[in-house]
């Protein structure tokens, strides 16, 4: 039982897939979770309810799994869908039934689709409802199965991904640069989990982070990016990200920064996380 176990979610592509690896190299097995089985399956995932696009992203929980497995660890893909609970509290189920326990819990997938790029006017409410279900939710669903364990065991990591659009406004109206109130809202409101635990957990032994991974070139943010014409952005790699949820899953020194809300770029460039980045200027 040295083993470690690290749940991660949204892991069929991005950031989930991207730290999934980087948990296997720290020698942990993980199930990873997504809608997104295999690879070609198709879901809706326009950015602006005004259109529909369900082409096929790229990536998959098979492809991440196989990733897995050649690195020598563990992995069992899941499929869960955020706006499903029963999908949740199988995907938590099918874990302990594979691996026995879980030991970190990495809060990363989002709802994705229409109104993630729509003005406050353009965005019904039945659709705000859903960021609110698939971001708020589904995260403190989740949370709720596993942190029973983690405390009776008096250890163990809850870290969720966060977002600058949960803590600030934007630059420009949605669809210009800027992004919606539902998707803001959502990730506020999920902001909010990581020091409330924090607090009422204190000397549990588990710790809970918000990790801000900063603007990063994912499939989905660059599709985003070239629908609207906002292809010249600066973005920090997906392996950015990875490193620093790894660090803090892994790292005694994490510690100490129970409760903070942490970026990503800053641990990075810290700890010396990525070898080669950030690249001389």
């Amino acid at each position: 039982m040295d083993r470690r176990i690290a749940l991660v979610t949204g892991a069929s592509r991005g950031i989930g897939k991207a730290t999934a690896l980087r948990l296997a190299e720290a020698g942990l097995d993980v199930a990873i979770t997504a809608r997104t089985l295999r690879e070609g399956e198709r879901y809706e995932h326009s950015w602006t309810v005004k259109r529909s696009d369900t082409s096929a992203m790229p990536g998959s929980l098979e492809i991440t799994a196989a990733a897995v497995e050649k690195l020598g660890r563990r992995a069992l893909p899941v499929r869960m869908d955020l706006l499903v609970p029963a999908s949740i509290e199988a995907a938590v189920a099918r874990t302990r039934e594979a691996f026995g326990r879980i030991d970190v819990l990495i809060n990363n997938a989002v709802t994705t689709g229409p109104g993630s790029l729509d003005t406050f006017l353009d965005t019904p409410l039945d659709v705000l409802e859903r960021y609110l279900r698939g971001n708020v939710l589904a995260g403190a669903q989740l949370t709720r199965l596993v942190l029973p364990e983690l405390l009776e065991r008096e250890n163990g990591t809850v870290l969720n991904v966060t977002s600058y659009a949960g803590q600030y406004d934007p630059p420009a109206p949605a669809g210009s640069g800027g992004w919606s109130f539902a998707y803001a809202a959502s990730k506020a409101a999920f902001h909010r989990l990581a020091g409330v635990l924090a607090v009422e957990h204190r000397d549990s032994g588990v710790r809970f982070f918000n990790l801000d991974p900063g603007t990063v070139a994912t499939e989905m943010m660059q599709r985003n990016q070239q629908a609207q014409n906002l292809e010249d952005f600066e973005a920090v790699p997906m392996d950015v990200p990875a490193a620093a949820i790894t660090w803090l899953a892994t790292s005694p020194e994490a510690a100490d920064l129970n409760g903070q809300v942490l970026h990503a770029y800053k641990l990075c460039k810290t700890h010396a996380l990525v070898p080669g980045w950030p690249p001389a200027r």
